[in-house]
């Protein structure tokens, strides 16, 4: 007996006020203006890459404030300072 293949679509209804959608409309790219459903598959993508970023932003400072990884790279820092005396530009 064959399993039953998962969709990899996924299908829900929403309701969105009338003044969002003529808004976001407006300013859609000519190609999503008129296609709700790839319009909203581009925002939430958007929405996701930016939550992602944001979390990565908030993780890389909770890193940079621990002390434990400021006396690490304060170590690492003084062990390539002699290659800084390289004559090299740092374009």
């Amino acid at each position: 007996m064959k399993a039953k293949a998962v969709s990899k679509t996924v299908r829900r209804s929403v309701a969105l006020s009338r003044h969002l959608v003529e808004e976001v409309s407006a300013i859609a790219p000519p190609e999503l203006r008129h296609n709700m459903n790839r319009l909203v598959t581009v925002a939430l993508q958007e929405f996701a890459a930016r939550r992602k970023e944001s979390e990565f932003e908030e993780a890389m400072a909770k890193m940079a404030s621990d002390p434990a990884i400021q006396t690490e790279c304060a170590a690492i820092a003084r062990e390539f300072a002699p290659a800084e005396a390289d004559g090299l530009k740092n374009d």
